[in-house]
């Protein structure tokens, strides 16, 4: 797995469990889902991305995205 596969995943699971809390816990969680989605949006603006620098030093190839 490449950091570009670990970074769609991480956000994918993020989104997914941002949702389910908010919908069974308290709807609060929703703003997680939201902050995903403009940590997503604007990794694609800047290339910047806090998830992919820590895929790196876990030992992650890089792909193509996050180079």
């Amino acid at each position: 797995m490449n950091v570009d596969k670990a970074v769609l995943a991480f956000a994918g699971f993020v989104v997914l469990l941002g949702l389910a809390l908010g919908t069974y816990v308290n709807e609060y969680w929703y703003l997680l889902t939201a902050f995903a989605g403009l940590n997503m949006l604007q990794a694609s603006f800047t290339g910047f991305c806090p998830a992919a620098i820590v895929f790196k030093k876990l030992g992650l190839n890089s792909g193509c995205a996050f180079s």
